[in-house]
């Protein structure tokens, strides 16, 4: 990381000017990536390190950044969540990385966090979360659950006439924070307790068939019942076999999942899951002249049976936002390039325009896709770009609160009381 140069600070200030001045970069600028590449989660993280090793190539093809070549720092904490904090902190102390992109999970990201503030790195998170959350060092380039979990909620109750829901999500942080936060959403929409099932499960499950009956038992009153998947990893194919098994099609129980893409997918037999559902923010069928030069570069580097997802369009905007900060900024220093980034714009891959909000949360577009029998998704539903929120308005603690980084300086500002509750990982 490149700080502040004195004797040019000094220069300045004798000259009588007050912009800060930064010291070229060293060269070779080190780009973090902190994904697992074995374990659970690694058929869903090893593709992302894939799409930043893609990235990084080609701004070095055009020529690298600030006059210096981009160096990519790989480590795989091994979907160890203990081991993403030493490998983050490796990152930044050993190796000196100028940024990180990295992790999924969210236990594996508040694993990370308190190092990253402690030491002042900036991470780029691009997986949809539960949020309530907001930290000066880290922009949140995946969904918050205002820009998918309540939209997927709504597409089931208003389109598809779900009655029953059956909350289905791995143990940790972020299926039991969603949970939370859909279980009060329903209840305001007049969904009674008893027609709301919660059931969650280790990481790597693989014995479904009780729970697969469990879902099957709730229906039967007659009423519809669908089913909101937070299941995380390769716990999703024992999941959705077991669907197949127990002979249950989306016109049965339609399930829309948060954490199922075209990678996790294209290691499943989809004949049996054709018109189930997913909600993210891109699709790899989405129509748009700049995701078909995506799809093109991603399959010429890496083979025509590789598939792209949302993460990786995460990582896409998150990367290229990150390049035009630190030109604007004229340095890696992590705090000119947090204040560079605010406003920052890049067009997106369906066809918008993301947009960094200074609550470090993107303006993102949500969709809900229909798995077809090739692995890819039907899009059935698309909005305009929904402004991400870092803390929910379905959760009485956190609808007074919001996060402004840019003009208030808090991640955690009270609005009834005007004061700022948060210190550095107190969430």
């Amino acid at each position: 990381m490149n700080f502040l140069n004195p004797a040019m600070t000094g220069a300045l200030l004798a000259a009588g000017l007050t912009t800060p001045a930064f010291a070229a970069p060293d060269c070779p600028i080190k780009v973090g990536v902190l994904h697992s590449l074995s374990g659970t989660m690694a058929i869903s993280e090893t593709t992302l390190k894939d799409t930043m090793l893609m990235l990084i190539e080609q701004q070095n093809e055009k020529g690298g950044l600030l006059g210096c070549e981009l160096e990519a720092a790989v480590v795989d904490p091994a979907s160890d969540w203990p081991l993403f904090a030493e490998k983050a902190r490796e990152l930044l102390t050993v190796q000196e990385v100028d940024v990180i992109f990295g992790n999924w999970t969210s236990v594996s990201r508040k694993s990370v966090l308190p190092v990253i503030e402690e030491l002042n790195g900036l991470l780029f998170y691009p997986v949809q979360y539960e949020g309530e959350e907001s930290s000066r060092n880290v922009f949140y380039t995946g969904a918050a659950p205002n820009q998918q979990a309540i939209p997927a909620t709504d597409y089931f109750l208003d389109e598809i006439g779900v009655e029953k829901f059956a909350l289905l999500g791995t143990d940790y942080v972020y299926p039991r924070t969603t949970n939370n936060i859909l279980e009060s959403y329903l209840k305001s929409k007049g969904v009674a307790d008893g027609d709301i099932f919660v059931n969650y499960t280790p990481f790597g499950h693989s014995d479904w068939s009780k729970i697969v009956a469990d879902v099957v038992a709730l229906g039967a009153d007659g009423k519809k019942v669908g089913v909101i998947s937070t299941i995380n990893g390769d716990a999703n194919i024992g999941f959705y076999k077991e669907l197949a098994a127990a002979g249950i099609s989306a016109d049965d129980i339609p399930v829309v999942a948060f954490s199922v893409g075209e990678e996790e997918l294209s290691g499943l037999d989809t004949s049996n899951l054709v018109g189930h559902l997913a909600a993210w923010n891109y699709f790899q069928s989405a129509d748009s002249d700049a995701n078909t030069a995506f799809i093109d570069a991603w399959k010429a580097k890496m083979g025509e049976d590789r598939v792209t997802n949302d993460p990786m369009e995460a990582h896409y905007i998150g990367f290229n936002m990150w390049v035009n900060a630190v030109e604007e900024a004229g340095t890696t220093d992590v705090d000119a390039v947090r204040s560079a980034m605010y406003g920052q714009e890049f067009p997106n891959l369906t066809g918008g325009t993301a947009v960094m909000l200074p609550n470090h949360h993107l303006a993102k577009p949500v969709l809900i896709g229909e798995i077809q029998a090739d692995g890819q998704f039907d899009i059935v539903s698309q909005t305009a770009e929904v402004p991400g929120d870092a803390w929910t308005d379905f959760l009485p603690e956190s609808a007074v609160l919001t996060s402004d980084w840019k003009d208030l300086g808090c991640g955690m500002y009270n609005t009834e009381t005007k004061t700022c509750v948060q210190t550095l990982s107190n969430y």
